[in-house]
């Protein structure tokens, strides 16, 4: 898990090859007048899921895991986002077998930790990472921007 500023997202372009183009096209584009749902940006291999959701409570949101797609969340619109957080190899409670064709697997364990994007700062999530999006109070807009491994 990765948390940090969209102006620093230079520092994590050599993850990966293609990250530097990911972070190229999160930060040149105006999220607020695309359209809500999915827009691939490199075919497959990088595609963003534009939201606008309303939060959840800590209890209603499942830790997920993903196989072959890095997830760079960013907050565009709303206060706050919170995340809660565990390492995957820790995760002991599966909801179900593995989603291969939407590349997800759902678990019912407690996070072992919580934390707050705020507009302007990023979180990328690794498939070593399970994680808990869209924590808190009130309605945001957000970009998951997905990045095939």
């Amino acid at each position: 898990m990765i948390f940090d500023s969209l102006k620093n997202s230079g520092l994590y372009c050599s993850l990966h090859p293609r990250l530097a183009r990911a972070f190229e096209l999160i930060g040149s584009t105006d999220w607020t007048a695309v359209e809500p749902g999915i827009h691939e940006l490199d075919g497959r291999d990088i595609y963003v899921n534009v939201m606008d959701v309303d939060l959840k409570r800590k209890s209603d949101a499942k830790l997920e895991v993903h196989n072959e797609y890095i997830d760079i969340q960013v907050l565009i619109s709303g206060r706050e986002e919170s995340f809660g957080w565990s390492e995957r190899r820790n995760l002991r409670r599966p909801l179900a077998e593995f989603d291969a064709g939407n590349d997800i697997q759902l678990f019912d364990d407690e996070p072992q930790t919580y934390y707050t994007v705020r507009p302007g700062q990023f979180t990328m999530l690794l498939p070593e990472d399970g994680h808990a999006p869209m924590v808190g109070e009130g309605h945001i807009r957000k970009i998951i921007v997905k990045v095939r491994r």
